[in-house]
């Protein structure tokens, strides 16, 4: 098979979708791998590592999306690359359908298979391609809330681990699956005031385990929300409905409840985001304030640690890729209803029940869409 990648060109996107030493995998097993000149070099990824590794360059993003029948990717694909995409051609990577009509709607005109990193799944329910990026977004997320709550970034001038004789900064975490923990982790570490909260009472009691008496743990209800959120110097936003748009938790009317200069990270963003207030956001612009509230959205957290998120996210892609490549789409997907959970869209339907749901748009089992 002939898989292509191309450069990521969301704002300050550097990771790349498929490593020199992936591509070696590929090659190994006679595969032909191209790659776009440059997608890597930005994290120190060169083209001559990916030239050593068998890769052939390419010129330009066009002849990748002209060429290839498998186009690995990381960010979800932009309108210039969509309708670059045609019938027959799988692409994989992450899409976040569910809040995003204008892609969803070019990739169905486009005919082309779209595998949803974020949807693929795994023996135990968890996501395992979404996991690693969680756990960068998660540990990241109180770094930017910590840098956000600085006086001269908007905040109101508190340092999250307090020093002897000044009380710590309070953390909430909204959701307490891979984001949140690895927040917490984070949190626990600067010595914050932690209080995770969530609606499974098996996930509240795992995160009792693991930190004992370093955090607080709540049921999610309207009232514990709001009550912990108004008052938490920061607010982390890590609510996941596999595939849907994220409800959103945090009303616009509930911001003049909380202490102005007010942090709110929303890891969901990707998803629509839990805030009624949040849009997303770039690194080069990443905040805004609503009603004296910090607001940080950043819909590519982890591509501003581009290298570490490379690799772990090829850690876990690979092996799918390599499926992919090896049986064809139609048969990866038949053989593994895990990789086949990731089908959000195929020859010109929807068929994730979450998206459609979400967009309004009916969809097909994905099972019988390979079938027809």
């Amino acid at each position: 098979m002939l898989v292509g990648v191309p450069k990521e060109i969301k704002n300050h996107e550097y990771r790349v979708g498929l490593t020199p030493a992936s591509v070696q995998e590929l090659v190994t097993r006679g595969h032909r791998v191209i790659v776009e000149k440059n997608a890597g070099a930005a994290i120190g990824l060169a083209d001559e590592k990916y030239l050593a590794a068998g890769a052939q360059l390419v010129a330009s993003a066009e002849e990748v999306f002209t060429r290839a029948e498998l186009i690995v990717k990381v960010k979800e694909p932009q309108p210039g690359e969509c309708r670059q995409l045609r019938a027959g051609q799988v692409l994989f990577t992450y899409l976040h359908l569910a809040p995003d009509r204008q892609q969803t709607e070019l990739l169905l005109a486009s005919g082309v298979t779209a595998i949803a990193y974020e949807t693929v799944t795994d023996a135990t329910g968890g996501l395992p391609l979404l996991a690693p990026m969680s756990e960068v977004a998660g540990r990241m997320a109180i770094q930017a809330g910590a840098a956000c709550l600085e006086k001269s970034k908007g905040g109101a001038g508190i340092l999250l681990g307090g020093v002897p004789g000044v009380a710590p900064g309070k953390v909430a975490i909204l959701g307490g699956g891979v984001v949140g923990y690895n927040a917490a982790r984070i949190a626990v570490g600067f010595g914050a005031d932690v209080t995770i909260i969530d609606r499974s009472l098996d996930r509240l009691r795992w995160l009792d385990n693991q930190f004992g008496n370093r955090i607080r743990t709540l049921y999610a209800t309207g009232e514990s929300i709001a009550t912990s959120v108004v008052g938490a110097d920061l607010t982390i936003g890590a609510v996941l409905i596999p595939g849907a748009s994220t409800p959103h938790l945090i009303r616009r009317e509930q911001l003049k409840s909380l202490r102005p200069g007010s942090v709110l990270v929303d890891v969901s963003i990707d998803q629509g985001g839990c805030f009624e207030t949040s849009r997303p956001t770039t690194h080069t612009d990443p905040t805004y304030l609503v009603d004296d509230i910090v607001h940080y959205c950043v819909a590519n957290m982890p591509g501003a640690v581009a290298r570490t998120s490379t690799f772990a996210l090829n850690n876990a892609t690979l092996p799918f890729v390599l499926a992919l490549a090896e049986h064809g789409y139609r048969r990866a997907l038949l053989d593994d209803p895990h990789l086949c959970s990731g089908l959000n869209v195929h020859q010109g339907k929807i068929t994730c029940a979450p998206v459609g749901e979400a967009l309004g748009i009916a969809t097909l089992d994905a099972q019988d869409a390979l079938k027809i």
